[in-house]
């Protein structure tokens, strides 16, 4: 039976532009995604999602409205991720763990190459963009 991993990813959004980050290396290098990370026992997703953004990308958030959660079954588990909308409170995101961020237009997330995972509220918020 493969790992079951529970992971939350913020929707950092500002200027009508979404934060994208690049993972670094390891599982899934390379690809897009949201920021965030692993809940901790005993976390509740928006609390595990604050505590991530301030230790990957140095930043306080606040977290908001629920954007989706989906499941996708990697080599290595299965990632159930927990997407929210996020507002930037302080800090400009410094790379800790990623190998890039862009500020992006939601039109234009498409140019990326994102984790299988994300891809499902990459979509959500094209639609909920889309003009």
């Amino acid at each position: 039976m493969k790992k079951q991993i529970n992971v939350v990813g913020a929707v950092i959004m500002a200027n009508g532009e979404v934060l994208c980050a690049q993972r670094g290396p390891g599982a899934l290098e390379g690809y897009w995604e949201f920021p965030g990370g692993k809940i901790e026992p005993g976390e509740q997703p928006e609390q595990a999602l604050a505590r991530e953004i301030r230790e990957e990308l140095e930043c306080e958030v606040e977290v908001g409205e629920h954007v989706d959660t989906t499941s996708y079954e990697y080599d290595f588990g299965i990632v159930t991720l927990s997407t929210y909308y996020c507002t930037l409170l302080s800090g400009t995101p410094v790379l800790t763990e990623h190998a890039d961020v862009r500020w992006l237009a939601p039109a234009d997330m498409t140019t990326l190459e994102w984790a299988p995972a994300d891809v499902p509220a990459v979509e959500k918020i094209i639609a909920a963009y889309a003009s």
